[in-house]
């Protein structure tokens, strides 16, 4: 199923792109799509399965997950080869911060890496909090996600303060939309 792109804010355009990326490895034929708000059991496989691979602490519950990514200026975004979810990315408003949003949860399963999967379900993320008026995208990572760091400064992020109480949280980033990506 395919988010129809029904919001109440405004119309967005249905997206589902197959891509073939140019990168190091073998090219491999994906897809990346925004799940339409009754496709949460597709998005809480692939998001525990993050949890564990990341050592997770902070967890949405999944009702959470339903109640804080499924809404306006929120969403996941799945990649998959065939029937298979391979990735994730998600995007969810935050409060206190005006016409910003937060990245979170991107994971692309281990075999599938430097594919050029990762960077694709950004740019889909990052179109739509566009659109959504999002003037800035943060985010939170660990000392030793090293290669999420430089993945995410490579798209233009930059450290900032601590906004946020998540005790695992180390580092800290923001995009800001305005200024074009170097």
């Amino acid at each position: 199923m395919i988010f129809d792109g029904n919001s109440s804010r405004k119309e967005f355009p249905s997206r589902s792109r197959e891509m073939t990326p140019t990168t190091h490895q073998p090219s491999l034929a994906f897809k990346t799509r925004r799940l339409p708000a009754g496709d949460i059991d597709a998005a809480w496989k692939i998001i525990t399965e993050y949890y564990e691979a990341a050592a997770v602490i902070a967890r949405d519950a999944k009702d959470d997950l339903a109640r804080i990514y499924f809404q306006d200026g929120a969403g996941v975004w799945l990649a998959t080869i065939e029937s298979s979810v391979i990735g994730c990315i998600a995007l969810r408003p935050l409060t206190g911060l005006e016409s910003s949003g937060e990245v979170k949860r991107l994971y692309v399963q281990q075999p599938y890496r430097g594919r050029g999967i990762a960077g694709s379900l950004y740019q889909e993320l990052e179109s739509y909090a566009r659109e959504c008026g999002y003037k800035f995208l943060y985010l939170d990572t660990t000392d030793e996600m090293v290669v999420a760091q430089r993945f995410y400064a490579a798209l233009g992020y930059k450290l900032c303060a601590r906004y946020n109480n998540n005790p695992q949280a180390t580092i800290f980033m923001r995009r800001d939309l305005r200024v074009t990506r170097p």
